[in-house]
């Protein structure tokens, strides 16, 4: 069985965001605008996008 994925999309800009969560996004593979990447639905996965949520849309892949 395959793991689940989820395809996170960067919609907010992390410019004036704080320095953590800049740091977070860019972790996360998001390095320009309104790019996707698709990583596995994990806990330390949900625990990066429920710190930056705000500056993030996530669907099931």
């Amino acid at each position: 069985m395959a793991e689940k994925m989820l395809k996170i999309t960067l919609v907010k800009s992390p410019i004036g965001a704080v320095p953590k969560h800049r740091r977070t996004v860019e972790a996360l593979g998001l390095t320009k605008m309104h790019k996707t990447v698709t990583m596995p639905d994990n806990a330390a996965i949900r625990g990066m996008i429920q710190q930056v949520g705000y500056m993030l849309k996530v669907e099931e892949a």
